[in-house]
């Protein structure tokens, strides 16, 4: 199975939508709180990162990523990027496609350093997955994040030099 990883076209919208919109709905690992309302919300988020890609497989977009910058301009060579999978697709190593591109994309936009602030510490595969590819554990924020059952969970924070 070929897993292309491509910059998103308009046409993509609809699915990149509903992916992330999943994601943010299950509170388990990202910090929004409210989906994307629609198209055009989509598209200003989407367009306003520094890179946006989805994963494209058969011809379906089954997930995406966004890099942009962690902050400004004296740190603003460090990147945050931020990864979401279709429920029904992971397994198929798509999320491993997405890192790598990402730290290869990170690097070719100029940045040094990409950083996650907020990896949820009960999302062990994406923990299992950033060790895998040499991600730097930083640290431990106790209670940092607010799953959707209204529990505070820790945070680790990584990096990686691009």
């Amino acid at each position: 199975m070929d897993i292309l990883i491509r910059k998103y076209e308009d046409k993509d919208l609809k699915d990149m939508i509903e992916i992330w919109n999943e994601v943010v709905e299950e509170g388990e690992a990202f910090p929004q709180i409210n989906p994307l309302s629609g198209v055009e919300e989509g598209k200003e988020f989407f367009e306003s990162q520094s890179f946006t890609a989805v994963a494209e497989v058969q011809g379906k977009v089954l997930g995406l990523y966004i890099l942009h910058p962690n902050n400004v301009g004296r740190c603003g060579h460090i990147a945050n990027s931020s990864y979401a999978v279709k429920s029904s697709s992971k397994g198929m190593k798509i999320g491993e496609k997405l890192v790598k591109n990402s730290l290869e994309m990170g690097k070719e936009l100029g940045f040094r350093i990409l950083q996650f602030n907020a990896v949820v510490k009960s999302n062990v595969r994406a923990i299992n997955l950033y060790e895998k590819l040499g991600f730097v554990k930083l640290g431990i924020v106790p209670g940092g994040f607010l799953n959707k059952n209204n529990v505070y969970e820790d945070i680790i924070l990584f990096y990686h030099q691009l």
